[in-house]
């Protein structure tokens, strides 16, 4: 039986792991090696590392830092943030990075992420999506050069909201639609998504479930449920009612509200098919 994967996620500026609400509000949670290093020995199956102001400053990722934890973990790991190009993603996965998130590059240059598959395989190519419940009209009255003339768009929600992309950070709106473009870069290249709600991020009220399984339902690549997380219920609960294949979470396990180990077991007494520690 596939069993799900639990990932922490450590987002990093300035050299330091740190967590916000819906974006802002950032505060420091400790040094990303340390961090990196207890995920590891907790039995954490994956970890993501994304540098996220780094596209939004225009520089590159700290290689540094990347290198360091990679030579701390031995579990699959995954970096992202500043790529621009594929001499970028080609330093991470030299740094040890097994594969490389692109976000804001795909949407300004969607070739990248076909380069990369290209290069490195699909395996090692994900799109990070960070989508924003935006009403419909303002939605259409922001980007109504990019509607086709007298059409009206047509939202993968069942309510007057569109999922729309952000980037560098979630500081700039795309006009693109969140369960479209997943498509788009599964054409691409992507083999895996990890789709992070920025309405859900940092609450701790839960995933954006309605989101996350219209995204995970229209793709046939592994999704990675994020944003929102706060008590093992609501990994729970993303796992069974969506076709998510992955969660990420942050402040539950940075904070020491809930540990890898204790999650795990939670979902396996639930019938939730994890990979506990032996």
């Amino acid at each position: 039986m596939l069993t799900h994967r639990i990932i922490p996620c450590l987002d990093v500026k300035a050299g330091r792991v740190v967590k916000g609400v819906n974006f802002v509000n950032l505060r420091d949670a400790g040094d990303p090696v340390q961090i990196a290093r207890a995920y590891d020995e907790a039995g954490a199956d994956e970890l993501v590392f994304l540098d996220i102001t780094a596209s939004h400053e225009d520089r590159q990722i700290m290689l540094d830092v990347v290198r360091d934890v990679a030579d701390q973990c031995f579990m699959p790991f995954t970096v992202g943030g500043g790529i621009r190009t594929i001499e970028d993603v080609t330093a991470l996965v030299q740094a040890g990075a097994e594969k490389v998130s692109i976000n804001t590059a795909a949407v300004v240059d969607p070739q990248i992420v076909t380069k990369t598959a290209r290069r490195f395989g699909r395996c090692a190519t994900v799109v990070n999506i960070d989508p924003k419940r935006v009403p419909v009209e303002q939605f259409e009255q922001h980007h109504a050069d990019r509607q086709a003339p007298g059409s009206r768009l047509q939202s993968s929600y069942p309510g007057p909201c569109v999922f729309e992309v952000h980037t560098h950070g979630g500081r700039q709106p795309t006009g693109l639609e969140a369960v479209a473009w997943a498509r788009q870069v599964v054409e691409l290249g992507a083999g895996e998504i990890v789709l992070t709600s920025m309405d859900a991020d940092g609450t701790q009220g839960g995933y954006d479930l309605e989101m996350t399984a219209a995204v995970a339902a229209a793709v046939d690549v592994p999704v990675i449920a994020s944003g929102g997380c706060g008590k093992p219920e609501h990994i729970q609960r993303v796992l069974t009612e969506t076709d998510a294949d992955a969660a990420l979470a942050a402040s539950i396990f940075h904070y020491g509200h809930y540990g890898i180990e204790q999650t795990k077991q939670f979902l396996a007494d639930r019938d939730v098919p994890v990979r506990l520690n032996e």
